[in-house]
């Protein structure tokens, strides 16, 4: 068999797209303090993320081999068309998410991600005027990944972090490689 590539194959999958909400550096350097005390108290292995690719993913846009130009353009389109006022999110609870071993610790919350969830399915909607519905993530699971383990950690009560969001971006994800790129970022006002 040849590593190489006939003309039937796909192309090997290197980049992802992605609509996500950073928190703000002090917020981030927060996430990463509770991504310690949480790795040292369940003793577990997985490095905490790097503090700036801490992040809440609103909406993927998929895995390609490059970058798709036409969903960047309507990705775009439809972050451009939001009109929302900054919000606050508030995350009170740990936990891991079962992805057979190789599981993300995440922060999650209750009451005070209703503005989130609403944000997401209303960029959701100005997504689908801008040709985007199949990608438009209908299931939303607010989370911020702090690191991956093989252990699971149970749901847990966590003094809260919470940040006002004053914006969004775009992402390019160069799969394997653990570098995002901002292909545009929105204003909340």
């Amino acid at each position: 068999m040849s590593d190489q590539f006939s003309l039937f194959d796909a192309p090997p999958v290197t980049d992802r797209l992605f609509l996500a909400i950073f928190p703000d550096p002090a917020t981030a350097a927060e996430i990463a303090q509770r991504a310690d005390a949480l790795r040292a108290a369940h003793q577990l292995s997985g490095r905490p993320l790097a503090f700036e690719r801490f992040h809440i993913t609103l909406h993927h846009l998929g895995d390609h081999a490059g970058v798709r130009r036409d969903i960047v353009e309507m990705a775009s389109e439809a972050a451009g068309a939001m009109t929302t006022l900054p919000f606050e999110v508030v995350f009170d609870r740990a936990a891991s998410f079962n992805n057979g071993g190789n599981n993300p610790l995440v922060l999650q919350g209750g009451e005070g991600l209703e503005a989130l969830k609403a944000f997401q399915r209303d960029l959701g909607l100005a997504m689908a005027r801008a040709g985007l519905g199949k990608r438009v993530d209908k299931s939303f699971t607010p989370h911020v990944t702090m690191l991956y383990d093989k252990r699971l950690v149970a749901e847990q009560a966590i003094p809260p972090i919470r940040w006002t969001v004053g914006g969004f971006s775009l992402i390019h994800s160069l799969l394997g490689r653990t570098e995002h790129v901002s292909l545009g970022s929105w204003t909340l006002c």
